[in-house]
């Protein structure tokens, strides 16, 4: 069986406003129990990702007023995306080629619209499928990102 992107992805995606508040943001993280929100500007584009790395990093270290700070501030842009039908080893190789810790998960027929989402713990759910090569590199991703 040949497993493809789609097949580890979290499907379930949550969305910010560019423009909500940094508070906002890590309120919404907690209650929908998610590590990153995908950020949109008022007409519903996709601008980039908000994770909870870009608010220890950003926000928290510098001693910022959270209430204070909008999301457009301290988001990643340009999002990093990967075809819903690629190998786990190809976005295993993107995400250390590109340095981001998500990758946002389109569909090659709509590239515009995202279907899910592809972190380091996903690839846990990988793990079992894989040889000796790629488990080197799941191990090496899982390292450097946890």
């Amino acid at each position: 069986m040949t497993l493809t992107v789609i097949d580890i992805m979290t499907k379930r995606l949550e969305f910010v406003v560019e423009m909500s508040s940094v508070q906002e943001a890590a309120r919404k993280m907690k209650e929908k129990n998610v590590s990153s929100l995908i950020v949109m500007d008022g007409n519903g584009e996709l601008q980039g990702l908000v994770t909870e790395q870009d608010l220890v990093r950003k926000v928290c270290i510098n001693d910022v007023n959270t209430s204070s700070v909008t999301i457009k501030e301290i988001m990643s842009s340009p999002l990093i995306a990967i075809d819903s039908s690629l190998s786990p080893s190809i976005a295993i190789d993107k995400m250390l080629q590109n340095n981001v810790r998500h990758l946002l998960v389109v569909d090659k027929v709509n590239v515009n619209k995202p279907i899910g989402i592809l972190t380091p713990l996903d690839f846990t759910k990988y793990e079992e499928y894989t040889d000796e090569n790629e488990e080197d590199n799941i191990e090496k991703i899982l390292e450097y990102y946890i």
